[in-house]
Protein backbone atom coordinates (compact mmCIF):
# COMPACT_ATOMS: atom_id res chain seq x y z
CA UNK A 1 0.00 0.00 0.00
CA UNK A 2 1.42 3.30 -1.04
CA UNK A 3 1.69 6.40 1.35
CA UNK A 4 -1.08 7.89 -1.33
CA UNK A 5 -3.51 5.23 -0.98
CA UNK A 6 -2.33 6.21 3.08
CA UNK A 7 -3.38 9.54 2.85
CA UNK A 8 -6.47 9.17 0.81
CA UNK A 9 -7.87 6.28 3.08
CA UNK A 10 -6.55 8.12 6.75
CA UNK A 11 -10.16 8.73 7.78
CA UNK A 12 -10.33 5.38 7.26
CA UNK A 13 -7.28 3.89 8.88
CA UNK A 14 -7.19 6.44 12.47
CA UNK A 15 -8.98 5.01 14.23
CA UNK A 16 -7.04 1.12 13.49
CA UNK A 17 -3.67 3.33 13.70
CA UNK A 18 -5.09 4.78 17.12
CA UNK A 19 -5.98 1.03 18.56
CA UNK A 20 -2.31 -0.28 17.16
CA UNK A 21 -0.44 2.92 18.79
CA UNK A 22 -2.13 4.11 21.86
CA UNK A 23 0.34 6.65 22.78
CA UNK A 24 -0.81 8.75 19.45
CA UNK A 25 -3.19 11.78 20.55
CA UNK A 26 -5.94 13.08 18.18
CA UNK A 27 -3.90 16.29 17.61
CA UNK A 28 -0.83 13.91 16.49
CA UNK A 29 -3.39 12.04 14.11
CA UNK A 30 -4.67 15.53 13.03
CA UNK A 31 -0.94 16.54 12.31
CA UNK A 32 -0.28 13.37 10.52
CA UNK A 33 -3.30 13.54 8.57
CA UNK A 34 -1.91 10.19 5.96
CA UNK A 35 1.59 11.35 5.61
CA UNK A 36 3.56 7.98 6.16
CA UNK A 37 7.05 10.04 6.61
CA UNK A 38 4.40 12.06 9.51
CA UNK A 39 3.36 9.00 11.14
CA UNK A 40 7.01 7.52 11.70
CA UNK A 41 8.34 10.81 13.23
CA UNK A 42 5.35 10.43 15.76
CA UNK A 43 5.90 6.95 16.53
CA UNK A 44 9.95 7.73 17.02
CA UNK A 45 8.87 10.55 19.19
CA UNK A 46 5.88 8.62 21.29
CA UNK A 47 7.66 5.28 21.26
CA UNK A 48 11.52 5.96 20.99
CA UNK A 49 11.23 3.82 17.84
CA UNK A 50 14.54 4.42 15.52
CA UNK A 51 13.84 5.34 12.16
CA UNK A 52 14.06 1.96 10.97
CA UNK A 53 11.96 0.32 13.37
CA UNK A 54 9.36 3.20 12.87
CA UNK A 55 8.86 2.22 9.29
CA UNK A 56 9.02 -0.95 9.74
CA UNK A 57 6.21 -0.41 11.65
CA UNK A 58 4.47 1.45 9.47
CA UNK A 59 4.69 -0.90 6.44
CA UNK A 60 3.54 -4.11 9.05
CA UNK A 61 0.79 -1.95 9.84
CA UNK A 62 -0.39 -1.42 6.16
CA UNK A 63 0.53 -5.10 5.53
CA UNK A 64 -1.93 -6.17 7.89
CA UNK A 65 -4.57 -3.35 6.90
CA UNK A 66 -4.42 -4.63 3.76
CA UNK A 67 -4.56 -8.26 4.28
CA UNK A 68 -7.59 -7.42 6.15
CA UNK A 69 -9.37 -5.09 3.37
CA UNK A 70 -8.82 -8.27 1.03
CA UNK A 71 -10.33 -10.89 3.51
CA UNK A 72 -13.45 -7.85 3.96
CA UNK A 73 -14.01 -7.93 -0.15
Amino acid sequence: MSNDILKGKWKQFRGKVKQTWGKLTDDDLDRIDGAQDKLAGRLQERYGYTKEKAEAQIADFLERISIENKNEN
